[in-house]
């Protein structure tokens, strides 16, 4: 089974929220259908950035890691161009 690393946008607070499931499509639903209790009230969300794993200790290591200071670096690096589209 694989497992999914994913980071949403909230379109509320401009934070983000990043988590693992194995049916990304399905958690993200959940979340924006305010399903989910840490993300219910900071709705809409939007899915920016996602990431496949072969099993959940790695998705779990890695949803660790993109949740650390360096891991939020990371992302914000990896994403220059959606959070500033003109360079």
């Amino acid at each position: 089974m694989n497992y999914y690393i994913y980071i949403l946008l909230s379109e509320k607070d401009g934070l983000f929220y990043t988590g693992y499931s194995s049916n990304l499509e399905k958690r993200v639903n959940y979340h924006n259908a305010g399903l989910v209790h840490s993300t219910k009230l900071r709705r809409p969300l939007k899915l920016i950035y996602f990431e496949g794993c072969l099993n959940q200790q790695d998705a779990t290591r890695r949803e660790k890691y993109l949740k650390s200071g360096n891991g939020k670096i990371y992302i914000r690096s990896r994403l220059r161009n959606f959070f500033n589209p003109t360079g």
